[in-house]
């Protein structure tokens, strides 16, 4: 019997997962000798290799005559700029905290984004969902860890990552609704290619590569982040985001396992149980929404 859209869809989505903590891994591996600026500016201008695949896949757009200006052009800007802050806090994060830790505090954007449709989408957000986020931010404090002994400043470097995920993210439903999502992530690659390189000259600039193994590993971060856009956009263009997003958090699982492989790191300490409450925060979320729209 054939595989159906919504079974594929999900694998899609889980092979994307491994593929962007592939694409972490090596810059965590990288970061020793590049900074997380230039690093970004690496991976976007590798970015916009998929984004215009993405784009010439996108059947909406040539139905709407391949139209390449957006009405809310700043707003798609304002987007980009957000994308590029969210790739440095993440990528400087990578560098400073184990690998799972770094992983696990994203997926608060989820909750930042319940958190932010409030007051920029004018969502009414009940009781269940408020509770969510309530539950999953509790998480995340366990994680980071304010007054404890082993509490690092960097740990708030994948929050404030999250934070901008979760604003790219309500900046896309802000946009009109015949713009196509492969349009708006093509400008957003573009912004964040200019955004990288200038905040990697005000930061700590471009640095020599190191040694020819060094190229082939940016080659390989690129590689691996554009396969995974490419999947993700597929696997959406298959089945309704609610049928993906509970499987995104497997994320947590993949990245303890890849640090604990590729870096023996096992925080065990650090994650747990704060990052079963961010799941359980996550799945009231999704199963909130699902259950609104079936009503």
């Amino acid at each position: 019997m054939p595989t159906n859209r919504t079974t594929l869809a999900i694998l899609y989505s889980l092979l994307a997962l491994v593929l962007f903590d592939a694409m972490g891994l090596i810059i965590k591996h990288l970061s020793g000798n590049y900074g997380a600026a230039e690093l970004s500016a690496y991976r976007n201008l590798f970015g916009l290799i998929p984004a215009a695949i993405a784009l010439w896949w996108s059947a909406d757009w040539h139905v709407r005559g391949r139209q390449m200006r957006v009405r809310q052009w700043r707003l798609a800007l304002n987007r980009g700029a957000i994308l590029t802050f969210a790739q440095y806090f993440f990528y400087l994060s990578l560098g400073l905290l184990s690998f799972a830790t770094a992983s696990t505090i994203t997926y608060a954007n989820a909750l930042f984004m319940v958190a932010l449709a409030v007051p920029l989408l004018r969502e009414q957000v009940g009781a269940a969902r408020w509770a969510a986020v309530l539950i999953g931010f509790v998480g995340v404090i366990m994680i980071v860890g304010p007054g404890r002994d082993t509490f690092t400043p960097a740990a708030l470097l994948p929050l404030a990552a999250a934070a901008c995920y979760a604003l790219t993210g309500i900046t896309a439903r802000m946009m009109d609704h015949e713009v196509p999502t492969a349009l708006i992530n093509l400008y957003s690659s573009g912004v964040a290619v200019v955004g990288s390189l200038i905040l990697a000259a005000f930061t700590q600039g471009f640095t020599p590569l190191q040694s020819p193994t060094d190229l082939l590993w940016i080659i390989g971060m690129g590689a691996f982040g554009g396969s995974a856009v490419l999947l993700l956009i597929a696997a959406y263009r298959m089945t309704e985001q609610s049928n993906l997003a509970p499987f995104s958090y497997f994320g947590i699982p993949f990245a303890f396992v890849f640090g604990w492989l590729f870096y023996d790191e096992a925080p065990w300490s650090e994650l747990f149980p704060g990052a079963l409450l961010i799941i359980l925060g996550g799945l009231v979320i999704v199963w909130r929404e699902r259950a609104q729209r079936r009503g």
